[in-house]
């Protein structure tokens, strides 16, 4: 029997058709008073706001001050946790004295740090960095230390024995092998660094997504909040689309 794959217009359209009947029952649940739109807001009162907030300009303000606190703590994270990471992962005695460190601050999540951040740097850009640094630097580094653990050692073997030397090795086989699995593990972070700044700035912020969020629950507006989460969902879709790109890129030798 021929089970031929469906093609990519017809998954597209079974998404679309799925999408459509979920906020068209939505949309009837809440204007037939099953729930009180105070509750939960139906799809169409969502989007009248994201209107009124895109003519005047705040949303798009949001949502970029969102992600640039996502992206500078992201690749501080990054730049600190690889390099670490190959080393910790390719040497016993660096690993053993660090991993009790490592230990310590892998159990805590990014709210756990807001107080002692808050202290540290105030109401500031600084503070909401530090949180998403704070909150996936521990993450990233241990995708980077199994990463580079899991390189096969008879690669490295066979390197060292044709003559190459541990900075050769490291260049020609570590990294090119491990690289696939840090970026997959980079990818993850990138999720959670939104994660993180959501609850800085649902704490501690005067604008931003969360901040958007925080605010339209004092007021009552639970459009806003509503609205909030989905600038996330689709803030985090594209950037995830973005490192989807780079990713096929940096790694077009494995196409």
């Amino acid at each position: 029997m021929n089970h031929r794959q469906p093609s990519r217009a017809t998954l597209l359209g079974v998404g679309f058709v799925s999408v459509t009947v979920f906020l068209l029952a939505w949309e009837a649940v809440c204007r037939t008073g099953i729930v009180d739109p105070l509750f939960l807001p139906p799809p169409s009162a969502v989007g009248e706001r994201i209107v009124s907030m895109l003519a005047d300009g705040s949303l798009l303000a949001n949502v970029l001050a969102s992600t640039r606190r996502v992206m500078t703590g992201f690749i501080a994270a990054t730049v600190v946790a690889i390099p670490l990471g190959i080393v910790l992962g390719t040497s016993s005695y660096a690993r053993a004295a660090f991993d009790p460190i490592l230990s310590f601050l892998r159990p805590l999540p990014s709210m756990s740090w807001i107080p002692l951040s808050l202290l540290w740097f105030g109401i500031s850009e600084t503070q909401k960095y530090s949180i998403v640094f704070m909150g996936t630097f521990a993450p990233a580094l241990v995708y980077v230390i199994e990463a580079t653990r899991n390189v096969d050692p008879l690669l490295i073997r066979a390197a060292k024995n044709l003559g190459a030397s541990n900075a050769q090795v490291m260049r020609e086989v570590i990294l090119p092998a491990s690289l696939p699995q840090i970026l997959s593990g980079m990818k993850i972070i990138l999720g959670l660094s939104w994660t993180c700044v959501i609850s800085a700035e649902l704490v501690a912020a005067r604008e931003g997504l969360g901040f958007l969020i925080m605010n339209g629950k004092e007021f009552f507006q639970t459009e806003v909040v509503v609205l909030g989460m989905v600038m996330i969902s689709v803030t985090v879709l594209v950037t995830d689309i973005v490192f989807r790109a780079i990713e096929r890129k940096v790694l077009r030798w494995q196409a």
